[in-house]
């Protein structure tokens, strides 16, 4: 009857789950936070529904496990070199700021300094899970303080490891001492080195031939087999299935499969993501923060405002503007999910009393419910700040005089906001044409950089008056906003609008939803990354066609003008009729989304034959935030993408119907038709 037990106790968690998420859905409140919520209501110190607490906490280590095991698929070693000082500086002094100043108080507060230490670990690290989905649903993963914050994450995960390890020997179960713990960190090493040399070697070998069955099923078993046998491995060699999890993640992430075997675990380790969440909620005890709410509010107040100054103190020092290094230490402020683990492995080590076990789950807890709310209202949070200190005043960082403010008279000229790919290029054109222009950037080493080149850069946040007007924006002809954050971008429209009624306001944004509110602040144009990248590759496919260069540009200005009505669609199948464009009678391009049921998924676009048994034609896949244009014939599709797909109506339908595993008799009717018709390279009739 044991099964049974635990299927009803899943059922109702489950339950209980759905009922709490849809009412944080209904009031706008993000999902994670609910799963803590509904493990309050169900634990045995409330409602008590569940039976068998321990099984529960027994799959939530499962949900660990597999969220170490996608972190490391996520993880690179291209990814770190490309984030290497948001990671090591930024990552490196939050965490060790952190731990020591945390250990200090504990210790003069009377702790062992074994117990200080271990709180100092529980402290320092912060929520993955939480921080990256409530940046991702802003938008804000690629702006400067998300990046910065991801950064940090990235490192507190990297730290996880060395803790587990040394957890034994602050406990005393560990006999050797420092001799000893050096011999563990050694032998954890030489298992990195191992895992390291079969992911170049073994495991892409053995991918390819079990992709070779094109079997879903067999590659997911063997991405499953990997992470085990890595996590028993490691944890075999006196390591933990922590460190094994990982490394097994980073073994597939190294090879060619990653984002398949990633779109095939998401949905188990989301699940599992969410029991863990749920068993987190469970160990809380309601008559702890009934009988001592001030202690708790206490802590968290202490804990995340802390965290939030300790964390902003390495992007600072790397030249950040205050703005953005409290925007990130905001961000990692809270508690994070490998903390439980810590605190959990401490109790059953003697480390923890189970009174200071209690505070810290309360305090934890309460710092994983707020965290969503301050990503969301921190901007407005720091901006209120601002007027009451200066925030670079506050974290002025280390910046070199001579790129702190522009002071070139120029009138008439162009300022450009931010000098990633779009900003470079953008420069190099205005350069061309002897345009007069200067450059505003908040990572001061790009400043560097570019000034190195003779480029007119400027250190400085463009969203602060002052800094505009040093720029000049009352006398400047134009202001192109060309950064990766939401929130920044409405503050510069705005704020450079108020300095200049005249200026003429280009702004790039990610969304098409951006649009109307920028454009309600003061933007002349709104450019979305979303659908720009989609209009230039048919304006390409029709011009191979031989389709007149006014028809193209007829209908590139109509969709423009309409506000991309005609490439949007919630549900991924929106569709632009191309029937009035001369050259091509009755042509469509259609969005399609490769479910995970797909036998496409895991294929190339060459051997899944969509091009010669329909006559369709693949313009761009959109994996994510990422958009890949004009993919080559060995893409390996997921499950996820979206397909932008060029051709007749039937082909539409009878690519549709590939996608969805069919294969009528109309799809091969449709691919006879395709034969007979003109051959791209041919001119069509018209």
């Amino acid at each position: 009857m044991t099964q049974y037990v635990i299927l009803r106790d899943l059922a109702i968690i489950f339950a209980v789950s759905l009922v709490v998420i849809l009412i944080f859905h209904r009031v706008r409140l993000p999902a994670l936070p609910g799963f803590i919520v509904a493990g309050v209501l169900l634990g045995p110190n409330a409602l008590g529904l569940v039976s068998d607490v321990h099984q529960v906490e027994g799959l939530a280590e499962v949900g660990v496990i597999l969220l170490l095991f996608t972190i490391g698929i996520e993880f690179s070693l291209s990814r770190l070199r490309e984030m290497g000082r948001q990671v090591l500086a930024g990552g490196g002094a939050q965490m060790i700021l952190t731990v020591a100043l945390s250990c200090t108080v504990a210790i003069a507060l009377g702790v062992r300094w074994q117990v200080a230490l271990l709180l100092g670990f529980l402290i320092a690290l912060s929520s993955t899970a939480i921080v990256l989905k409530g940046l991702t649903d802003q938008g804000e993963i690629d702006a400067p303080h998300g990046r910065l914050a991801t950064g940090m994450l990235i490192f507190q995960d990297l730290c996880v490891v060395p803790m587990m390890l040394v957890l034994p020997f602050l406990s005393g179960q560990a006999k050797s001492g420092a001799a000893g713990l050096a011999f563990a960190l050694g032998k954890a090493v030489l298992v990195v080195i191992g895992v390291l040399v079969l992911a170049r070697t073994v495991v892409p070998r053995a991918l390819a031939v079990i992709l070779k069955t094109r079997s879903r099923e067999l590659f997911l078993i063997a991405v499953i087999l990997v992470g085990t046998l890595t996590a028993l491995g490691t944890a075999a060699a006196g390591a933990s299935l922590a460190l094994g999890a990982f490394l097994a993640g980073l073994v597939i992430s190294e090879s060619d499969y990653g984002h398949q075997a990633m779109a095939e675990l998401l949905p188990f380790r989301d699940i599992f993501i969410s029991l863990f969440f749920v068993a987190v909620g469970m160990l809380v005890q309601i008559g702890f923060l009934r009988d001592h709410p001030v202690l708790a509010l206490a802590g968290v107040v202490l804990i995340m405002s802390g965290k939030t100054v300790l964390a902003a103190a390495g992007p600072a020092l790397l030249g950040y503007s205050g703005r953005v290094a409290l925007l990130a230490g905001l961000g990692v402020s809270q508690i994070g999910e490998f903390s439980f683990v810590l605190a959990r492995e401490g109790r059953g080590a003697g480390l923890l009393a189970e009174g200071l076990y209690q505070t810290f789950l309360a305090v934890a807890v309460l710092t994983m419910l707020v965290t969503p709310f301050l990503l969301q209202g921190g901007p407005a949070i720091l901006d209120r700040l601002d007027r009451v200190i200066p925030l670079d005043r506050l974290l002025p960082g280390l910046r070199q005089d001579a790129i702190a403010a522009a002071d070139q008279p120029l009138t008439d000229h162009v300022i450009v906001a931010g000098y990633g790919l779009n900003g470079r290029n953008l420069a190099a054109a205005l350069r061309s044409i002897q345009a007069p222009y200067l450059i505003v950037e908040l990572n001061a080493q790009t400043v560097q950089q570019a000034r190195a080149r003779g480029e007119p850069a400027f250190y400085g946040d463009a969203t602060r008056e002052e800094i505009l007007r040093a720029l000049g924006a009352e006398r400047a002809r134009l202001l192109v906003v060309a950064i990766s954050d939401p929130t920044a971008t409405r503050r510069m429209v705005r704020v450079a609008r108020s300095l200049n009624p005249r200026i003429h306001i280009i702004a790039r944004t990610r969304y098409v939803v951006e649009i109307a509110e920028l454009t309600r602040l003061g933007a002349d144009v709104v450019i979305p990354e979303e659908f720009e990248t989609s209009i230039e590759i048919f304006a390409r496919v029709l011009a191979f066609y031989n389709v007149p260069r006014a028809d193209i540009e007829g209908l590139v200005n109509q969709i423009r003008a309409s506000q991309y009505a005609a490439l949007r669609g919630g549900d991924g199948t929106a569709r632009l009729s191309l029937g009035a464009v001369a050259g091509i009678p009755q042509m469509a391009v259609e969005r399609l989304r490769l479910t995970p049921d797909s036998p496409l998924a895991g294929n190339t676009l060459a051997g899944t034959g969509l091009r010669k048994r329909t006559g369709a034609l693949v313009l761009s896949v959109s994996r994510a935030e990422q958009e890949i244009t004009t993919p080559g014939p060995q893409f390996r599709l997921a499950a996820g993408d979206v397909l932008v797909v060029v051709g007749q109506p039937q082909q539409l339908r009878a690519a549709a119907a590939l996608l969805a595993g069919e294969t009528a008799a109309s799809t091969r009717q449709v691919a006879e038709v395709t034969d007979a018709s003109p051959h791209p390279k041919q001119t069509p009739k018209t």
